[in-house]
């Protein structure tokens, strides 16, 4: 679905006013599947929320802007990033299987690195350069929207670093379109000597149906371990019963609930906020009612930092 007017019809609301200021800078882009997931008529479902662009979008809000967390700055090739001691994260591909109205590269410059995504030689000389390097992050965009012969071509090519020991993807592919996961898929993420890892993004258990979960268990079963990252949004996920349903839905899946991010304060976004403070108080509540390993660890992300910064 790439039209805001026509997602509205499907999922049976009237459009909000003020769709366009959002829409113009950053398009809808919805997978079928995911929106027959959707309450019918409900303006307030969490799903819906995600991507469904609204006039706050065009706010100017202090504190808000384009590269929320230093993606610039922490280039060291053409599309490439070196933030973190012992990993780097390759942008492999502009292209994602739906547009999260958070999304804290909803303005990260693709256009510049046009080029690398179609030449990953320039990373891959500066990884083999760094022996400090042991794991490379796949992201994007989504990197599952590529092709599993050029994935498994980047996978080969990377096994053959030494030094690199971990391949980690971070995907929302199989949770948008599950028919994703394939045997071809999990050949090449279990087909050199790297340790793969797969980061899901979960925001709600409404997103998991059946047809998902079957989809991740092929995942699991072939031993691939899963973890996710959540993001807290407002009016998505901010309350106690949506946050534990996550977590029990994702341990029942076999799948780990390993961070809750706080939004990250991208230009279009502020309307998703929530506060720290409510924040900790809802990680809090969940400690209550939760074994300690479905408790997901509550971070932020600053520009510059060492690495994810816990807040409580």
């Amino acid at each position: 679905m790439r039209d805001a007017r026509d997602l509205c019809q499907m999922v049976g609301i009237p459009a909000p006013r003020g769709m366009n200021a959002g829409e113009r800078d950053f398009p809808v882009f919805v997978p079928r599947g995911y929106i027959a997931r959707m309450r019918h008529g409900d303006p307030n479902d969490p799903l819906l929320r995600q991507v469904l662009p609204l006039a706050a979008e065009g706010d100017s809000v202090p504190g808000y802007s384009c590269d929320p967390v230093g993606d610039v700055a922490a280039a060291v090739a053409p599309g490439l990033l070196h933030k973190y001691s012992g990993r780097v994260l390759i942008v492999a591909t502009p292209t994602c299987a739906v547009h999260c109205r958070y999304c804290f590269r909803r303005h990260f410059p693709y256009a510049e690195d046009g080029k690398f995504f179609h030449d990953w030689q320039p990373a891959l000389r500066h990884i083999e350069a760094d022996r400090s390097i042991r794991e490379v992050i796949l992201s994007g965009g989504d990197p599952l929207t590529i092709v599993d012969e050029r994935l498994a071509e980047l996978a080969r090519r990377l096994a053959a670093i030494e030094h690199v020991t971990r391949l980690r993807v971070h995907t929302r592919v199989p949770i948008m379109i599950p028919e994703r996961v394939t045997d071809e898929l999990i050949g090449w993420l279990r087909g050199t000597r790297l340790t793969p890892i797969l980061v899901l993004h979960v925001n709600h258990a409404q997103e998991v149906d059946e047809h998902v979960g079957r989809a991740l268990a092929r995942l699991i079963d072939a031993g691939i371990p899963l973890l996710n990252q959540a993001v807290l949004l407002a009016g998505v996920n901010d309350n106690l019963a949506a946050l534990v349903a996550l977590s029990e839905r994702l341990v029942a899946l076999r799948i780990m609930p390993y961070y809750l991010h706080q939004l990250d304060p991208v230009a279009g976004a502020a309307h998703f906020e929530v506060d720290h403070e409510r924040g900790a108080e809802l990680v809090e509540q969940m400690r209550a009612q939760l074994p300690g390993y479905a408790v997901p660890r509550y971070v932020c992300e600053v520009a510059g930092a060492a690495n994810k910064l816990p807040i409580v």
